[in-house]
């Protein structure tokens, strides 16, 4: 009778195995059977009824039959896991008909653009890039570039002192001392970044960019410089385009010259941009000061260089023939959409 008993359990099991159609339902089939008081186990007190010689014969029987029923339920569990991750899926699935939402593609700034197209032409002159510290030490920021601290240039640019011997730097000339004091001549160098100064008004910022280039080699001259500037210029703003030098100040290069070139928009013939003069300011040059090499121990006059540097929004807004600065760090993409590739 328990024989039978048992063969009963097992197609029942064997039945509600199959017929479950989740997880769940398969699992309260596992608890019906074969859980704490599951029929299964209880079959199991049918043994006090059996003789000595039947009871480890009816032991084994059960045992077999939770064997194949765990086997059963195993393979079930998988089929069952397997349709409902394909039904999640199915569910879940993206309806690829439908149109994508729309979303504005972005561009390169025309700083990041300016910048990288300086450097890409003047590498083929041999110079490569560096970069410094936004915050300076005052000696790197003035005194190695002959600004000492009761020189009157320091007037020339309203300064953002951090501390007594700190400052947000006010140009990118002390990338070119580092320069001098770690690496040894022969140098072309290019060194670029943000800079500070406290002005702000349709053609100045408090925050703008510049780059600069410094050479140093032997028996350099004027005549390389003016060269290297004149072959930037056409490059940078087109062919035809000429570069004149006027003198000018700076205590870090002597002799020392403000560097125009004529107008890309109206090709010297006068316009609004360059107020009919047929040109245009760019930037400042100059052989360098034999203090600043010195004060780098750089070995005079074996070494000689020159130095120049241009305003990256200055140089953005010729090329562009773009009206107020102010546009640049406002970021308004109906501006900045122009310069899409």
């Amino acid at each position: 009778m328990s024989y039978q008993k048992i063969e009963n359990l097992k197609e029942q099991a064997f039945s509600k195995i199959k017929a479950a159609q989740n997880s769940a339902d398969l699992y309260q089939v596992k608890v019906e059977f074969t859980g704490k008081n599951g029929r299964l186990t209880e079959i199991m007190k049918d043994m006090a009824g059996l003789s000595k010689e039947e009871r480890p014969l009816f032991g084994k029987k059960v045992n077999e039959v939770k064997s194949e029923f765990e086997d059963a339920y195993l393979a079930r569990e998988k089929t069952l896991k397997t349709q409902e991750i394909n039904q999640k899926i199915q569910a879940e699935a993206l309806d690829l008909s439908l149109p994508g939402s729309l979303s504005a593609p972005g561009t390169i700034h025309p700083i990041q653009r300016v910048t990288e197209e300086i450097c890409q032409i003047m590498s083929r002159l041999g110079y490569s890039l560096r970069t410094g510290p936004m915050i300076e030490k005052d000696y790197y920021n003035f005194e190695a570039l002959n600004i000492p601290a009761d020189h009157p240039a320091r007037d020339m640019q309203d300064t953002f002192f951090v501390d007594p011997t700190h400052v947000l730097r006010t140009h990118t000339s002390p990338i070119q001392i580092h320069s001098l004091d770690r690496e040894k001549p022969p140098l072309r160098i290019l060194g670029t970044g943000p800079v500070f100064r406290c002005d702000s008004d349709i053609s100045h910022l408090p925050n703008f960019h510049q780059i600069e280039g410094m050479c140093v080699d032997r028996q350099v001259s004027m005549a390389d410089l003016k060269g290297s500037i004149s072959f930037f210029v056409r490059e940078f703003f087109g062919p035809g385009l000429k570069t004149r030098f006027r003198p000018s100040f700076f205590p870090f290069t002597e002799p020392s010259a403000e560097v125009d070139c004529s107008c890309p928009i109206c090709l010297g013939k006068g316009c609004a941009l360059c107020k009919q003069s047929g040109w245009i300011e760019i930037g400042g040059s100059g052989l360098i000061n034999p203090k600043v090499l010195l004060g780098s121990r750089v070995s005079y006059p074996e070494w000689q260089g020159f130095a120049f540097g241009f305003g990256i929004e200055r140089m953005a807004i010729i090329k562009y023939g773009i009206d107020d600065i102010r546009h640049f760090p406002e970021n308004d993409v109906r501006f900045l959409r122009q310069f899409k590739i």
